[in-house]
């Protein structure tokens, strides 16, 4: 079972867009997926179609034991499976305080769904909290959305910092799974400029798929829908398949 965290203290870089749409992607490609969303924010919950101010049962329930992984899922219109949050999860970061071992709860958690996933992906909040340590912690590979502006490099080495970290603590076999660009836009001279850059500086950990800006891809959440169902013949959509294809070539 391949765990990923989608991971940038950045915010609006795509990484909720990302995380879905992956999701999605490999669903269609014949894959088990489970999304975890670990936003209090639940972005991930409301564009897979699930009310979060209707649930019964939360990742931060799965957080404090409270449920496990399989009680807390929901099936999605995008076929793959879904842990939602909503902003009870803030709560989780003051609770997890008092809790022994708090950066492993999701690696154990973690241990009951092996044999039903593929692929599980974690969605984590704009910032390196304690739900993100747990994300870290629990995941197998970090894939970090980047937008290709002035500050990417600048915020990509804090993250990288925090990965050696954790690798070097908590999880020793994690690795950056790869960079991700996104929201392209090839007209732009600055877009192409940091591009260059993050491919000289991480060369083959970057992706080779690049995710382009795309109308359809921003529309799609407001329906609940990935873009893959959302418009297929999107460039949005395509580019997220064929990242799922990258993915999972690579896993062989």
């Amino acid at each position: 079972m391949n765990v990923f965290c989608f991971c940038n203290q950045k915010g609006g870089v795509a990484k909720t867009t990302s995380c879905i749409n992956i999701a999605a992607s490999l669903v269609s490609q014949g894959q088990r997926v489970l999304v975890i969303d670990l936003d209090p924010q639940g972005n991930a919950t409301t564009g897979s179609g699930i009310d979060k101010s209707e649930l019964l049962a939360s990742s931060n329930d799965v957080l404090l034991a409270a449920k496990t992984l399989l009680d807390a899922q929901q099936a999605t219109p995008g076929g793959y499976d879904l842990v939602p949050a909503n902003s009870e999860l803030t709560q989780a970061e003051i609770d997890l305080l008092a809790v022994p071992l708090r950066e492993f709860r999701l690696r154990n958690a973690l241990k009951a769904v092996r044999e039903h996933y593929d692929y599980v992906l974690i969605d984590c909040p704009p910032s390196l909290n304690m739900l993100t340590v747990n994300a870290l912690v629990a995941s197998t590979g970090v894939i970090i959305p980047v937008q290709c502006e002035f500050f990417a490099l600048e915020g990509l080495t804090a993250l990288i910092n925090t990965i050696e970290q954790i690798k070097q603590t908590a999880n020793p076999t994690l690795k950056i799974r790869g960079i991700l660009r996104t929201m392209y836009d090839g007209r732009n001279a600055l877009t192409l400029e940091v591009s260059e850059q993050l491919l000289t500086v991480f060369k083959t950990q970057v992706f080779q798929t690049i995710i382009p800006r795309n109308v359809r891809l921003a529309e799609a959440p407001s329906y609940g829908l990935p873009v893959l169902l959302y418009d297929a013949n999107a460039s949005g959509a395509k580019a997220y398949v064929a990242l799922a294809t990258e993915l999972l070539l690579s896993e062989y």
